[in-house]
């Protein structure tokens, strides 16, 4: 169920700086790491709405037609090119949130949740992207998509609890090196571009 494909597009989708990682190394960078252990949590708790959206969505347009489905799936494509484009044309740097360092750990919390619930690009995400990886002629769709939805969120986590030990451990020099995220940003694009190339021509 897990294939290859989908962990390694898992991976870049979660490496890619979004508002997540941006809130997760800010808070890192200004409380350590146990509250860049918390935004991490708190982010990744704020997809749960997008992904049970995406899950029902995906099992009511399943079981309705399958020639729908292939099309949501050859959207997805689409939209795998057009956020490699996004990414190499993104510019902005990280940016350090000054009011994180009065935070409790419940607001700390509370913050990534509502960054990730008020979000509505994630709906729009996870529905071009699970249908990638789901065989609708399989015994029960619905239980790939949970399934693929719980990886997808472990992995969430971990590259979270990555980035804010990152930001903690190196601070400025690197998490704010332009030349970095430079480099970060086009491997990325050229990473999604390449994975829906692949995924446009995979025979299923």
């Amino acid at each position: 169920m897990f294939s290859v494909e989908f962990l390694i597009t898992s991976l870049i989708v979660v490496l890619v700086p979004g508002s997540g990682v941006i809130y997760t190394v800010s808070t890192a960078l200004l409380q350590g790491r146990r509250a860049g252990v918390l935004a991490s949590l708190g982010g990744t708790i704020g997809i749960v709405p997008h992904l049970l959206a995406t899950i029902f969505g995906l099992a009511a347009v399943m079981h309705t037609s399958a020639l729908a489905f292939e099309a949501l799936r050859y959207a997805g494509v689409a939209y795998l090119f057009y956020l490699a484009w996004a990414t190499w044309r993104d510019k902005a740097a990280f940016a350090v949130d000054q009011a994180a360092a009065q935070r409790t750990g419940r607001q700390i919390v509370a913050k990534g949740i509502l960054l990730n619930i008020l979000n509505p690009k994630l709906t729009i995400f996870f529905l071009a992207f699970l249908p990638q990886f789901v065989d609708p002629a399989a015994r029960s769709p619905l239980a790939q998509l949970v399934a693929l939805s719980a990886v997808f969120m472990l992995m969430t986590f971990v590259v979270f609890v990555v980035y804010a030990a990152l930001a903690h451990a190196f601070r400025r020099a690197v998490i704010e090196s332009a030349t970095v995220q430079g480099w970060l940003r086009r491997s990325f694009a050229a990473a999604f571009a390449g994975l829906g190339a692949q995924l446009a021509l995979q025979d299923r």
